[in-house]
């Protein structure tokens, strides 16, 4: 496997979030960063496609109660694709544990529609991502603000 640093905890608040928006409580979720190479295995062994991936995810649960499930990212992939995108790592691998949190809810992406409505929510998660990012102050409007100038006389 792969180490990845990422803010966990803004990030585990976001994933929260986003189930609990959805209707689902989380039991445990595990995030496995691993090389193409054992993805595109996994990829072919369980999902019988021959292709690279970002990402794969498998939900484990019992019931439709409390989630468990194991998400898969290729760092390498993730790395290429922020790339091609012109964002950074950090950005793109915070989209793709989204992207498979989203999955784990119930939207696909197999068509066009699909494809934009989960992109579509990806950009709404990322986005308070950064909005939890920004201190505090700067959130904060002002309500008015004074320009100081030279005096004329």
């Amino acid at each position: 496997m792969v180490p990845v640093r990422i803010p966990s905890g803004k990030m585990k608040g976001l994933v929260a979030r986003l189930f609990k928006e959805h209707g689902r409580s989380i039991s445990a979720i595990n995030y496995v960063f691993c090389t193409d190479k054992y993805l595109l295995g996994m990829n072919r062994k369980y999902l019988n496609h021959n292709t690279l991936t970002d990402v794969i995810t498998f939900e484990l649960s019992d019931s439709a109660s409390d989630l468990v499930a194991d998400i898969y990212i290729s760092v390498e992939r993730v790395r290429e694709n922020a790339s091609k995108l012109g964002v950074s790592f950090s950005a793109e691998v915070q989209r793709v544990i989204i992207h498979g949190a989203l999955h784990l809810v119930g939207y696909k992406d197999k068509t066009i529609a699909e494809k934009s409505r989960i992109r579509g929510l990806e950009d709404k998660y990322l986005s308070l991502m950064l909005k939890l990012s920004v201190p505090r102050e700067t959130k904060e409007k002002k309500k008015f603000h004074v320009k100081h100038g030279k005096r004329v006389s």
